[in-house]
């Protein structure tokens, strides 16, 4: 088998996604997603001008040779634009491997440990009632799991607040849109949001938070700690990650688990974190981390260590990244849980899938390959729309982490 040619479709269902199509001579094609939130089109020049060249002609099976060529071979190796090509590669070669071996692809990678996926949603409001009676509606549907994020008094938006409480979307403006942001404030809301949550919603139901890197070590500390008799499940994001020894600190400080790492691009971003035992959970995501390939090694090298897997799920990451990362949560020993933010009804049929949700897990069935493709037609009939995130800046007007 060869693989003859490749494409990379731009679709924007309401939000962009970049998808790598690839076909073989025995008309077996396999697919993968490439998209990378407000710098899309990076992505596809990278795939369309350096990549897609060097795959013609290759054997579609040499999973693991063909990603050591894509990563050793550029010279330039890791970075979001980079992996994020590498990422969709490798998931197009697995899926085009489990349907010539007519198996899903989890069975490829050691079958299955659990019965089903556990995974969160996101409950904001721009109150703390609104956020808890979005939380009940979650629990209510039969979620386990439920990340909680409300609005900040005095501030006009918050990280993780939407309009709508279903398909949050960041990317929000054909231009950036600068947000406001105070620690202070910030700091007196969440434990309040966190206590209403749990006297709400029960002991049964696990509570996450998303910081999204905004606090120092030593503030991360004081919040997991004022966290603590509330139990959360995790404190995700809470320092910039770049200083991997920031969270030596802010394990000082508290005994609230940790999670990090939806931005990481290779294991070199989370070795140090995770050898040290300095998070509990890692949250790197198949199309940012370098496919499945790449993902699995994290987790194997996690899994030594304690640590879990909590993979980014966001709905920047298309149906086919959803579809490789349950493969993926199905088959590892160390999952921990998954994030699960629903598609809006047009991207899930412009991306036609067979994964489902039922009572707070997903499942996924025997569908050869990734169990999910896409139909070009009704792709074609969004096109691409720029969109960038938002940029943070204090009260003071300093720029800021978003």
């Amino acid at each position: 088998m060869k693989i003859t040619s490749a494409k990379v479709i731009v679709t924007c269902p309401g939000r962009n996604f970049v998808t790598l199509k690839i076909m073989t001579d025995e008309g077996v094609y396999g697919v993968g997603d490439a998209t990378l939130n407000g710098r899309e089109l990076s992505v596809v020049s990278y795939l369309e001008d350096h990549v897609i060249p060097c795959l013609i002609g290759r054997d579609p099976h040499q999973i693991e040779d063909i990603w050591q060529f894509l990563y050793r071979g550029a010279y330039w190796r890791r970075g979001p634009v980079t992996m994020s090509a590498v990422a969709a590669v490798d998931m197009a070669l697995w899926d085009i491997k489990g349907k010539v071996a007519n198996l899903p692809v989890y069975q490829l990678m050691g079958g299955k440990c659990r019965t089903g996926v556990m995974v969160y949603g996101h409950a904001n409001g721009t109150s703390i009632e609104d956020t808890i009676e979005v939380a009940q509606s979650y629990k209510a549907m039969g979620y386990k799991a439920i990340r909680i994020q409300c609005g900040v008094p005095g501030l006009a938006s918050t990280y993780g607040v939407s309009k709508d409480k279903m398909f949050y979307e960041p990317a929000d403006a054909d231009l950036p849109t600068e947000n406001v942001w105070s620690t202070e404030a910030y700091m007196r809301i969440v434990p309040k949001l966190f206590a209403a949550a749990r006297d709400a919603l029960g002991d049964e139901v696990h509570l996450l938070h998303d910081v999204h890197h905004r606090l120092t070590p030593i503030e991360a500390g004081r919040l997991g700690r004022d966290l603590e008799p509330y139990r959360p499940f995790w404190m995700e994001d809470a320092v910039v990650a770049e200083n991997q020894e920031n969270f030596r600190l802010i394990r000082q400080h508290t005994t609230t688990p940790l999670a990090v790492g939806e931005i990481f691009n290779s294991i070199w971003d989370c070795k140090d974190l995770i050898q040290n035992q300095l998070i509990d959970y890692i949250r790197a995501t198949v199309v940012h981390a370098g496919g499945l390939t790449h993902l699995k090694k994290i987790a194997a090298f996690a899994d030594i260590y304690n640590v879990r897997t909590g993979c980014h799920g966001a709905t920047d990451l298309s149906p086919v990244c959803m579809a490789a990362a349950l493969n993926f949560d199905i088959s590892v020993p160390n999952f921990g849980v998954q994030e699960y933010m629903r598609h809006t009804d047009a991207t899930d049929e412009v991306f036609p899938h067979s994964y489902t949700f039922d009572k707070g897990f997903m499942q996924v069935n025997e569908t050869p390959g990734l169990g999910v493709d896409i139909d070009e037609d009704l792709a074609a009939k969004y096109p691409y729309q720029r969109a960038y995130l938002p940029v943070n800046r204090l009260q003071d007007g300093t720029l800021f982490n978003w």
